[in-house]
């Protein structure tokens, strides 16, 4: 199959691009500069010149293309619909994969799946009446797809890095937020890019969260953040204010008590996460 991908050059975007071209597909991938290009040319895929913002360029690539799949991030909401419906024009009844998260449900009260109400952060909030839209076109004839990824571990981590793993070496002792007994809605990176492949085979509207199955507390990854870092056990509590002082909007995410079940996903895709000792990992790397 002939993809479009966006954000290809990005943490979710190269393992998606490689776990594509393993499967078989024919990608090209959005490159907003030199760099980006020679990233995704590494990879397999063949670069198309442009951003976000070019809706042209990637109206014609979505042409062009059997699938879509809308990995790049966007710096405000009204930037994510327009390049989404640039795409969803160019790529007409076939899959088009957009890119969610899992924050936008808010606190869980438990294990869900996504049928559960949206409670979103300020700072994902904006995410709704993109998403409504996005899924609005089956009624179009097109085929959304929503994907919904928890947090990411594995590879070259870099929002765990920047809010914890740095902070917490250069301080001597990782942080967590509260009591820390809130659960992370975790899913390694080379899941969830098999998450990707899977949903070019989705029916129209379907939403998926991409999450791991395993939802340990922010203070187990703490610790187990620790231990990579060589500061062996040590960890220390921070206040919400404190953590929004030092880590601005995101640390109400981070706060998040998230429990997920990738069982919509392993039912309807056969997709079944294999990484399922997020904690091994994080203490690992």
């Amino acid at each position: 199959m002939r993809v479009f991908l966006t954000g290809g050059s990005g943490y979710i975007g190269k393992a998606t691009v490689s776990a594509l071209v393993r499967h078989g597909h024919t990608v090209e991938a959005l490159a907003r500069n030199d760099r980006a290009a020679e990233s995704v040319s590494a990879l397999g895929a063949t670069p198309v010149p442009g951003g976000l913002g070019d809706l042209g360029v990637l109206n014609a690539a979505a042409a062009r293309a059997e699938a879509v799949v809308h990995l790049a991030q966007a710096t405000t909401g009204d930037e994510d619909l327009a390049a989404a419906t640039a795409m969803q024009d160019g790529i007409g009844s076939s899959t088009y994969v957009h890119t969610g998260g899992t924050w936008v449900y808010g606190d869980t009260q438990g294990v869900v799946d996504e049928s559960a109400p949206w409670n979103p952060p300020s700072l994902v909030a904006w995410r709704e009446r993109v998403e409504d839209a996005v899924l609005q076109r089956t009624q179009q004839g097109g085929r959304p797809v929503l994907v919904q990824p928890g947090l990411l571990y594995g590879g070259e981590n870099r929002l765990i890095d920047l809010f914890y793993t740095n902070p917490g070496k250069e301080a001597g002792a990782m942080p967590y937020i509260g009591d820390g007994e809130n659960r992370w809605a975790l899913v390694h990176i080379d899941d969830l890019a098999e998450l990707y492949v899977a949903a070019l085979k989705a029916e129209p509207g379907a939403v998926y969260v991409g999450v791991g199955g395993v939802n340990p507390t922010a203070k187990d990854c703490a610790l187990a953040l620790s231990r990579a870092a060589g500061i062996e056990g040590k960890v220390a509590s921070i206040s919400l204010e404190q953590a929004r002082e030092q880590m601005g909007p995101v640390a109400d995410a981070f706060a998040l008590d998230q429990q997920f079940t990738p069982a919509r996903a392993q039912a309807e895709l056969g997709w079944s996460p294999t990484h399922t000792d997020p904690l091994a990992v994080l203490a690992c790397r």
